[in-house]
């Protein structure tokens, strides 16, 4: 019996990679006074036969050179990855010094590429960005441009977001191409966002379908506040294509580490509470959403559903990201009056009579909804007079829809009820009465100045009640937008766990004038840091006096200060943006000049201003292009400061690493007190 064999021919790839040698391996400062490293390097690729070599160590060497060459098979229809592990030889057990790896499928055939890599000791860096609306979403715009052009990105492992940079960071990472396409083609869609105003989605003929969303929602079981109907008018501006996806979804683009992990906040608070006395922060990722106040963290999947104990006892769909994007914006929503424009209503007023007031002034472009091209033309009594029926018609039309919707809760006409709201996870739970930051904070605290220096902030009520536990009988919590209480997003990089050695962040925040002072936030950060025994630099208001108004000013820890970050801290300036169109290179024509010669919180028509929703293409490119020039004329401080940061890992390794057992974490009282 005959049979026919048939040998497939399958191509393959040969990968070589030549070891050359490494600069200053350490074990860290005590481990090398014991003894000085015996190096040699491992190299693996798992997709490949014969997948592990190794170099020959070098005795006593912290500057070796290898020169080896190694050959590998490829299989080029898999994914394959080089692996590269220092090590050091020692008579007992050899010690991994670091990890770094390398995408083959980056090179083409042929290709010849040198590669440096940092192994062991590469400091945690996190970039952070203020709330301020549109103004903080656009300047935050310009940043990323610059710190992804110029590699610093490459180097952050956070990118933390409030309020208004939330949306950016939302539109950024929810972006199909991202980070395959950059910031700079993301901005120009942004840019063409901007120009019209989100507020003509409340008309109408755009707002049924918010309506049946949020039908659908409350039928479920779930509260729904005007915050829904925010975040669905901010993303329908933004991200109109995207009104499907989830936080969770991003995983998807940072999973390999192609980018910074993006980290979002809102505050949890108490009805009855002020902000500025008492807020949690909730941290979200497109991992875990929770409060590191607690240790409570549940997967993005679970926010919003039905708690108790702990145990989910009601499953709900994932929220999608517009609904956080209003809760993490949700100032607006609580001060929607402010975001229309209207000017004298007073504080007591409710959403129905705010939405009332729309006119066609703050819904440019969408003066009627017949498309009645007669009624566009303007110039006539009766033309008016139809215009103003319209109108009415219009604000009558959604004042029923939302007053049916809100019928049963009496909180839809305070600002209150303008919060976002949704079941309490913690709903049950047995909590402690003096409750740390985070479970470790007592480990690190004496790293931390005596609470007396703490005279940043003149108010004594700030934070008055920081210390107080949630309300774990309520069946639903208020979240809201976390400027409220304070304007960076610092707890959510403050975490110990998290290690981070410099901090550049960008500060929007509204000031009283350009030439004002701009470390109030700065300050309100480093009291609640102070307050939670978090190593924090000392912020010196009086840098202001000596230095004058600047585009960035350097924190640093003080010397022997262990676990405490250094900031870099960009303000909201127009400086040297007005002679220089980039680093170093002068404007020249008039139309340059013009361009550039700006005010951000002086100029009277006020196009920057914090309830904003309209960005003409001029304003959007003023403000996008200075911060992004401000960002790149420090590019210089940014490196220096990572290079004092790796200088101060190679010298102490042991930083900002907590190896500790549950045994050693303080105990608390219980919640429930012996009467």
């Amino acid at each position: 019996m005959a049979s026919n064999i048939i040998v497939e021919q399958q191509f393959s790839h040969k990968f070589t990679v030549t070891v050359v040698r490494a600069e200053n391996v350490t074990k860290g400062a005590l481990g090398d006074l014991l003894d000085t490293p015996d190096p040699y390097v491992e190299l693996f690729i798992p997709t490949a036969p014969d997948s592990r070599k190794r170099t020959k160590h070098i005795d006593n060497d912290i500057n070796p050179k290898w020169n080896e060459t190694f050959h590998f098979i490829l299989d080029p229809n898999q994914h394959n990855v080089l692996k590269l592990t220092l090590m050091d030889a020692n008579y007992v057990m050899d010690e991994t010094l670091g990890t770094a790896s390398f995408d083959i499928t980056k090179l083409r055939m042929g290709q010849t590429k040198n590669e440096t890599f940092l192994i062991g000791k590469v400091p945690v860096i996190a970039i952070a960005g203020s709330g301020g609306g549109f103004r903080a979403m656009v300047g935050f715009s310009g940043v990323m441009k610059a710190l992804f052009e110029s590699g610093v990105l490459d180097c952050a492992t956070y990118v933390a977001g409030l309020s208004g940079s939330t949306w950016y960071m939302s539109t950024l990472y929810s972006h199909p191409d991202f980070p395959n396409k950059g910031p700079k083609d993301i901005n120009m869609e942004l840019m063409n966002r901007v120009s019209s105003n989100p507020l003509r989605l409340l008309l109408p003929q755009h707002i049924t379908n918010y309506i049946q969303a949020l039908w659908t929602k409350k039928a479920a079981g779930q509260p729904v506040t005007f915050t829904d109907i925010f975040g669905m008018l901010i993303a329908e501006t933004l991200i109109p294509a995207r009104m499907d996806t989830k936080l969770s979804d991003i995983q998807e683009k940072i999973k390999q580490a192609q980018s910074p992990l993006p980290l979002f906040t809102c505050l949890h608070v108490k009805p009855d509470v002020s902000e500025l006395m008492f807020a949690d922060w909730v941290e979200f990722s497109p991992y875990e959403i929770g409060m590191a106040k607690y240790g409570t963290f549940m997967t993005p999947d679970l926010f919003g559903s039905k708690f108790f104990m702990g145990t989910v006892v009601k499953k709900y769909q994932e929220n999608p990201l517009h609904f956080l994007m209003g809760v993490w914006g949700s100032a607006f929503s609580i001060l929607f009056n402010r975001v229309l424009g209207i000017k004298g209503t007073s504080g007591g007023s409710t959403m129905e009579e705010e939405l009332e007031q729309i006119k066609p002034q703050h819904i440019v472009g969408d003066y009627n909804l017949d498309n009645d091209d007669e009624l566009r033309k303007g110039g006539t009594e009766s033309q008016e007079a139809e215009d103003e029926y319209h109108r009415t018609a219009q604000a009558s039309w959604v004042q029923r829809m939302l007053t049916s919707l809100f019928s049963d809760s009496a909180l839809f006409n305070t600002r209150e009820g303008r919060a976002g709201k949704v079941h309490n996870f913690m709903l049950g739970l047995n909590l402690n009465i003096d409750i740390p930051f985070s479970p470790i904070t007592g480990l690190t605290s004496h790293s931390c100045p005596p609470e007396e220096e703490v005279d940043a902030v003149t108010d004594p009520d700030e934070f008055d009640r920081i210390y107080e536990p949630l309300d774990v009988k309520s069946k639903k919590i208020h979240i809201v937008d976390s400027g409220l209480t304070y304007n960076l997003p610092y707890p959510l990089i403050l975490r110990p766990q998290r290690g981070v050695d410099l901090i550049i962040s960008f500060d929007f925040s509204a000031r009283p004038s350009d030439s004002s002072p701009p470390f109030k936030e700065l300050l309100l950060a480093e009291k609640w840091a102070r307050m939670n025994k978090l190593p924090f630099p000392k912020i010196d208001p009086k840098v202001f006096d000596r230095e004058g108004l600047k585009e960035c000013y350097v924190f640093k820890p003080k010397k022997g200060e262990k676990n405490c970050p250094t900031i870099i801290h960009f303000v909201l300036v127009n400086i040297n943006f007005r002679q220089f169109k980039a680093p170093g290179i002068p404007r020249e024509t008039e139309k340059e000049k013009e361009f550039a010669d700006f005010d951000i919180f002086d100029d009277t028509e006020t196009p920057f201003s914090t309830f904003n929703f309209q960005y003409s293409n001029q304003a959007y490119t003023r403000l996008h292009d200075l911060m992004e020039f401000n960002t790149l004329n420090n590019l210089e401080v940014i490196k220096e400061a990572i290079k004092d940061c790796i200088v101060a890992r190679k010298e102490n390794p042991s930083c900002h690493s907590f190896p500790f057992s549950l045994s050693e974490i303080p105990k608390k009282k219980s919640l429930k007190k012996d009467k």
